[in-house]
């Protein structure tokens, strides 16, 4: 009789665990919802005003108010699957938009301005990198009330595991690059972190992109909020204005494989439009269906060409040379 109990509630016990094991392997099944459709937002499909697309890239015009405030704003829309994702420029590199589209032989449907750069130098401050080769690196120190800061600032990537991820970013003194899944906790007027490394601020893995462009901060990460403009030094000091409205350039990827390229007027060239600070633009990208978003150079770089015709009016009148550009096509 005992065993006959035992036996019944070792099965009970069994079927119970197999249930049990198995809602838990449904419960981890990562569900992929699709992605928003821009138009349910607002956002008005631009079918002939840029001439032809590939099937597999759309542009999209911003309602008239985004976040509360008037707004002129454009994305691309492009299916990885089909679309491919290249980098423009190098080191030492200074073309408008515009030269960029011509010396390219109008082989991009889609040119956005990228990372930054020292003006008038032409020199990249932002990572850049083509077919697997790092040609400049993100900005190893910056200066703060005479103290050296090392900040992990962003990167938008794509794998040679074939992933799109923004990630922070440091390349060491011996020329290694590290992505961290956190950024140093830097913060300006506070003392200086270590400087990062294959351990700090998290455990390191060295770059291995295919493509990849720097700027900062990163928007969002993994489907959250982060604008981590603190910790990547990207303060009022460092020109990027994070809290104030200006025209702003950034770049996303959806949780469907979808990268988006984003760009918004500002500073009043359209009566009213002032234009995006990073937490209005990390929220329009998140209801985007962004996962994993970028701020690039941002101002009067500002600039996205269509089959190279300028989406939005220039802060400053006319396009600014710039060192690196993405591009889809």
């Amino acid at each position: 009789m005992i065993m006959k109990n035992i036996s019944k509630y070792w099965l009970l016990f069994m079927i119970a665990a197999m249930s049990a094991t198995s809602c838990s392997d449904d419960d981890n099944e990562k569900v992929v919802m699709p992605d928003p459709d821009p138009t349910t937002l607002g956002w008005v499909k631009q079918t002939t005003e840029f001439g032809t697309l590939p099937e597999y890239i759309s542009v999209y015009k911003s309602p008239s108010e985004l976040e509360g405030m008037k707004a002129i704003a454009f994305i691309a829309v492009a299916d990885m699957s089909k679309a491919n994702f290249a980098t423009i420029g190098d080191l030492i590199y200074s073309k408008t938009p515009n030269q960029i589209w011509q010396a390219e032989q109008q082989k991009y449907p889609i040119i956005m301005n990228g990372g930054y750069f020292v003006m008038g130098a032409g020199k990249s401050v932002s990572l850049l990198c083509r077919e697997g080769e790092v040609l400049a690196v993100n900005s190893q120190e910056e200066i703060r009330s005479q103290k050296s800061y090392y900040p992990t600032r962003g990167i938008f990537q794509l794998s040679k595991n074939g992933y799109f991820s923004t990630d922070w970013a440091y390349t060491t003194t011996d020329g290694v690059t590290y992505t961290y899944e956190q950024p140093s906790p830097n913060k300006s007027g506070y003392e200086p972190q270590p400087a990062p490394s294959a351990y700090f601020p998290t455990r390191g893995v060295k770059l291995n992109a295919e493509t990849a462009i720097g700027g900062g901060p990163i928007l969002l990460k993994d489907g959250s909020v982060r604008n981590t403009f603190i910790e990547e030094l990207f303060d009022e000091e460092s020109g990027v204005a994070p809290e104030s409205y200006h025209p702003r350039t950034a770049i996303g990827v959806t949780a469907n494989n979808k990268v988006i390229f984003f760009v918004c007027e500002g500073r009043s060239v359209t009566e009213g439009v002032k234009g995006m600070n990073m937490a209005m633009m990390a929220n329009v990208l998140k209801s985007l269906g962004c996962v994993d978003a970028m701020n690039l150079d941002g101002g009067g770089s500002t600039c996205m060409l269509v089959n190279g015709q300028p989406v939005i009016k220039p802060s400053a009148g006319a396009q600014r040379a710039i060192t690196t550009a993405v591009a889809l096509k």
